[in-house]
């Protein structure tokens, strides 16, 4: 039986520079199909940079059709309106793919360097080696925001494929306690 391809569109997002890459996972091996960056900063006005990010995002969701959309998700920092800024940027991606009724999944930057590298604090350049080096990846010569955007997606890809985690109890008055209909 032939099953059909999964394509993942992988985001970095930022309001300056927005990475993205569409992998493809053939025989469950990630094949990227399409990297690049959008340049929102090219634009001083920050709604002139939503609305490129907006449209660019549609756009791409309109071409490459994927079947699911993984973004970073923003990350807590001490500059509360950069904080908002990317929140904004990465609101108007996520509207383009439910727009295309696109299902979203977000990633924290900690799972995706970890999923790629083994380390959670891994650098840009570190995720691009790993990518290169266990997946075989050759075509990364797109810029390092490109690089982690097909992080995202082959992070999403690693983390289908691992099992839900079953409920934890702390001892068995927990377990009793949180499954009544389970204990006569």
């Amino acid at each position: 039986m032939d099953t059909k391809p999964l394509k993942i569109l992988g985001i970095d997002p930022g309001t300056t520079v927005t990475g993205y890459g569409l992998v493809e996972i053939r025989n469950n091996q990630p094949v990227i199909l399409h990297m690049g960056t959008l340049v929102p900063g090219k634009f001083s006005d920050h709604y002139q940079r939503l609305k490129h990010l907006h449209e660019r995002a549609l756009h791409l969701v309109e071409e490459y059709r994927p079947d699911v959309m993984a973004i970073e998700a923003p990350f807590y920092g001490k500059n509360v309106q950069s904080m908002l800024k990317l929140g904004r940027g990465q609101g108007v991606i996520m509207a383009a793919a439910l727009h295309h009724s696109v299902p979203i999944h977000e990633y924290a930057p900690l799972l995706v360097k970890q999923s790629i590298t083994g380390m959670g604090r891994a650098s840009k350049e570190q995720v691009k080696y790993f990518l290169q080096k266990v997946y075989h990846l050759t075509d990364l010569d797109q810029g390092l925001d490109a690089t982690d955007a097909v992080a995202v997606a082959i992070c999403h890809f690693i983390q289908q494929g691992k099992p839900q985690k079953n409920k934890e109890y702390k001892s068995w008055g927990d377990f009793v306690k949180k499954n009544p209909g389970r204990v006569k």
